[in-house]
């Protein structure tokens, strides 16, 4: 009796399996499409990186003669003699690629093994002289000076002093100085100047200082 009252309590279909949920199918049917999507993108994304690379201009096709281009001239050697009363072998400037008179100048000294200075320094490694540095800078700040509008004159132009003054690095035969020279402040009455000066090889600083200018009229 109590076996027949338990079957009849319990439902058949207490125990029957659920169905699958049906998220699990749906997530799986977009899925699919997705993925391809961001397939076809990426390959699309490929080849178009791959035929932009291989358009782009090969650096190792130029030979290198070819790849740096030369300083431009603003004055030649000629025309920095009309200016500066140095002759050889102490005149170190070898031409000027950026020039504003009484602001500011660009030039460049080409040092090479053959300047008179290398035999004693240094025999055994060839290093230019700080000091000559200095003295090719304060050439510049006279291509810079020297000019009718700012009262400059060849005859009365001294390098007055220098300070903070640093080496930064050796220049060696073979290198190129770049040195750059601008005017910082002028007093005419007193006939002083005072200039900054950077000298660089390769982009780098080698040299570096604050310099003082004499300056007077031709008729002093």
């Amino acid at each position: 009796m109590a076996s027949s009252t338990f079957s009849n309590t319990v439902s058949p279909h207490s125990y029957a399996p659920k169905s699958p949920s049906p998220r699990f199918t749906t997530s799986r049917s977009l899925h699919l499409p997705t993925r391809s999507r961001n397939t076809n993108v990426t390959r699309r994304f490929a080849i178009s990186c791959s035929s932009d690379s291989a358009n782009a201009p090969k650096e190792d096709t130029i030979p290198i003669e070819l790849r740096y281009p030369a300083f431009p001239t603003i004055l030649d050697i000629n025309q920095i003699r009309d200016i500066l009363p140095h002759r050889f072998p102490f005149l170190l400037v070898d031409r000027v690629i950026e020039y504003n008179p009484g602001v500011s100048a660009v030039a460049i000294k080409n040092v090479t093994i053959n300047d008179n200075f290398f035999p004693g320094h240094f025999p055994e490694r060839p290093i230019m002289p700080g000091v000559l540095m200095v003295e090719a800078l304060a050439q510049v700040g006279g291509l810079v000076m020297l000019q009718p509008e700012v009262g400059g004159s060849r005859e009365n132009f001294f390098f007055a002093g220098i300070d903070k003054v640093r080496f930064r690095r050796p220049v060696i035969a073979g290198d190129t100085l770049v040195m750059r020279m601008t005017l910082i402040k002028l007093q005419k009455r007193f006939g002083i100047a005072k200039m900054e000066g950077k000298a660089y090889v390769g982009g780098e600083v080698v040299c570096e200082g604050d310099f003082l200018m004499a300056t007077g009229s031709s008729s002093e």
